[in-house]
């Protein structure tokens, strides 16, 4: 029963998340190899350590995407400078062919890099809602107790 509840928690959060089918895929995977820390959990921290996990796991690919436009740009710089450098026209046009391929991957890298930034903020601000209600709800609480 308690698997259930979690298993269901997590799909809960990632529903309100709206984690993409990757991201939902990873945040699940790695949710599954850790069921056993998430058991001894309530469900708001349950949900909260997978809303976390998902934030983590994004900012990991929001560093990997970065490295790739870093790694395009020296790439492009290069062969900006062996243009600069060669005489030969068709050497030349082979340069620019390249340096247009580049480009082009580079406008693709820069697409997913400004994507996953957008998830990773929305997944931080969604963690940040629900700590929000989590304390908003405590408070109403015990209010009411009074």
């Amino acid at each position: 029963m308690k698997k259930r509840l979690i298993s269901s928690s997590m799909a809960v959060a990632l529903l309100f998340t709206g984690a993409g089918h990757s991201s939902a895929t990873t945040v699940t995977t790695a949710a599954q190899t850790n069921l056993s820390s998430l058991q001894g959990m309530d469900i708001e921290n349950a949900l909260l350590a997978v809303q976390s996990k998902r934030a983590g796991l994004l900012e990991d690919q929001l560093k990997n995407q970065l490295e790739q436009v870093q790694v395009r740009n020296a790439e492009i710089s290069k062969l900006n400078e062996r243009l600069a450098t060669c005489k030969n026209e068709e050497e030349r046009a082979l340069i620019k062919q390249q340096m247009d391929t580049l480009a082009n991957s580079q406008q693709m890298d820069t697409l997913r890099l400004q994507s996953l930034s957008n998830k990773r903020n929305e997944a931080f601000d969604t963690m940040t809602n629900f700590i929000k209600k989590m304390q908003e709800s405590r408070s109403s609480i015990l209010t009411n107790m009074r």
